[in-house]
């Protein structure tokens, strides 16, 4: 298992942005039966943006809208889900919010989610997915497409 819960009670560790701002850049790879495809904004106003989409069969499947920011002096992942349509999945003011677990050199662990420096250009996130009230670790693998 590549991903870490968050213990309700415990404090998340101190972190800056810079410590993720290899994520910057424009990323593709495979899953869930298509094409995988994450942009990364460098670090500004606090924040890092990305957009996601899943691209299955010639046609995007779905998108995510998020964000890694500052908080204090620790960092939250922050994202919401949209269909093809653009139409939200989570309630107009929800998002699927991670605190953070651990920071290492080349690894940031938040609340089930993973972004891991594989080199400068391929990076893995995992992800725990649940559905019909079942946990599955999903691994996402990325390499670079531009910077």
């Amino acid at each position: 298992q590549q991903t870490l819960s968050f213990e309700e009670g415990s404090i998340s560790p101190k972190a800056e942005l810079s410590q993720v701002a290899w994520m910057e850049g424009h990323w593709r790879g495979e899953a869930f039966g298509g094409i995988t495809e994450e942009i990364w904004s460098p670090p500004l106003g606090g924040s890092m943006m990305f957009s996601f989409k899943l691209v299955a069969d010639g046609k995007v499947t779905f998108y995510e809208l998020g964000h890694i920011r500052q908080v204090d002096e620790t960092l939250v992942f922050q994202l919401k889900h949209f269909g093809a349509d653009l139409k939200g999945w989570e309630e107009k003011d929800e998002t699927v919010s991670a605190k953070l677990v651990k920071v290492e050199e080349n690894r940031l662990y938040f609340d089930d989610f993973t972004f891991e420096k594989i080199s400068d250009d391929e990076i893995n996130i995992y992800v725990v997915i649940e559905e019909a009230g079942k946990s599955e670790e999903v691994q996402f693998n990325y390499e670079r497409v531009a910077k």
